[in-house]
């Protein structure tokens, strides 16, 4: 899931005055689609996979016939070796363009693991401190406070300091006060009255919002990583365009992976597709992409399924790829376990179904976090085994790293809400033929 950046408008305009019309390739994060009634059902065929009559092709093509998703590419890997890639569907379903392995994504929050990785770098190299207050490389942070309350009605608030500063530790974790306006009744009211901007446009101006909570008190989904974006840049030196290029994604061979798509590979940028109440989708609309000038930590990222892979794959094999070191062992290791003790993801519920579908949903169930990662304590049924990591992006793009069952795995979609039931399964049907296919 990821952070809003360009808004989109809705035919369903009730608690929605923030929203305006869809933009197709979208830039940023978070986009607010709603059913636009009347729309022709889209024509959808399957693509190529690894070999004809293949099951797990098979599960793909199936997706895409019964329209779970309009198009999808899925990659994965066990131990050195990848074993299985395929893409089906259309890339671009208006312009009859078939999708391909090649085929760039706007990832979202899965951005949220790459910089997660980063900071880990800087702690490596002794820049940063994990217990740190982390107002000591962002002393803005200094000035954060809690909303304690709010109402709605009269527009007064209540906020007052945190008990303690929010560490580095605990942006991380998610543990660190700060929330997301689409998942946080309070904030978004809060948000609605004017009272903080709305993540919105190509701008960081929404880093300004409130802790919902005392740091290390509790578990919630927020603008953190964006926070953790800030302090890359502010310790490195670089924008964090650079950073991820020079320390993680040239020495990974991630060629397609951008904040940035240059010019001469945007036509291989997919389209969104948003769900109809009949069922169909309807393609919005292309819009020419533009630079950006804030980099997302949170959810700005691009990417290919096989690009994507290669990072999984570093961090499955203990933070080498490739010849490479991009993580030490020690820190890998650290990473993929539970850094939030006895606490447990908070259940997620959307204050906006038409981006984010109720009930919020995520492929393997995970309840406890690492740093950049979802953990799930129990193994998934025919599929992941317990201690995986995992997490996803708001235009239903999934990957998982089975640490014990040395497998990781990708699947990419592009379509609006989030926690659609036909990605879903798609991801799960996936997921599970994957295993079958493993076991057989």
């Amino acid at each position: 899931m990821i952070v809003m950046r360009e808004q989109l408008n809705v035919t369903e305009r009730a608690g929605m005055k923030r929203m305006k019309a869809v933009r197709g390739a979208v830039r940023r994060g978070l986009l607010a689609a709603a059913a636009l009634a009347g729309m022709a059902i889209l024509t959808l065929a399957a693509g190529s996979g690894t070999k004809p009559g293949n099951s797990i092709d098979l599960v793909l093509r199936e997706a895409v016939e019964q329209k779970k998703a309009p198009g999808v590419v899925a990659m994965a890997s066990r131990g050195d070796e990848v074993i299985y890639q395929g893409a089906f569907g259309k890339r671009a379903s208006t312009k009859d363009v078939p999708m391909t392995l090649d085929s760039i994504f706007h990832i979202a929050s899965m951005t949220k693991a790459v910089t997660a990785v980063a900071v880990l770098q800087l702690i490596e190299s002794g820049r940063v401190k994990l217990d740190e207050p982390a107002a000591t490389y962002l002393p803005e942070l200094a000035k954060v406070q809690v909303l304690e309350e709010f109402d709605p009605a009269t527009k007064k608030a209540k906020l007052r300091p945190p008990k303690t500063p929010p560490t580095v530790r605990q942006l991380l974790t998610h543990t660190s006060g700060f929330g997301y306006d689409f998942f946080d009744a309070r904030l978004h009211e809060y948000v609605e009255a004017g009272l903080a901007p709305a993540i919105t446009g190509d701008s960081d101006a929404f880093l300004k919002a409130p802790l919902m909570f005392d740091p290390g008190t509790h578990w919630e989904y927020g603008i953190s990583y964006d926070w953790l974006g800030e302090l890359v840049e502010q310790v490195s030196g670089e924008t964090l365009e650079e950073y991820f290029r020079r320390h993680i994604f040239e020495p990974l061979g991630m060629t397609d992976t951008f904040f940035n798509v240059p010019a001469e590979k945007q036509a291989r940028v997919v389209a969104l597709q948003l769900r109809q109440a009949d069922g169909s989708f309807v393609e919005p609309p292309p819009q020419p992409m533009k630079p950006l000038r804030f980099f997302s930590g949170g959810g700005g990222l691009y990417s290919t399924a096989g690009d994507y892979l290669k990072f999984e794959r570093m961090v499955l094999n203990s933070g080498m790829f490739g010849g490479k070191r991009i993580l030490r062992a020690e820190t890998v290791a650290q990473m993929s376990h539970n850094q939030i003790g006895e606490m447990k993801l908070a259940e997620l519920r959307s204050t906006i179904p038409q981006l984010i579908k109720n009930p919020v949903r995520l492929p393997g169930s995970p309840d406890k976090f690492g740093w950049g990662f979802g953990i799930n304590s129990r193994a998934v049924e025919g599929g992941r085994a317990a201690g995986s990591l995992a997490w996803d992006g708001i235009f239903n793009t999934f990957f998982w790293i089975d640490v014990s069952g040395k497998t990781c795995g990708v699947v990419l979609m592009q379509t609006l809400p989030f926690s659609d039931d036909g990605a879903l399964a798609a991801e799960e049907d996936f997921e599970r033929a994957l295993y079958a296919s493993a076991a057989r």
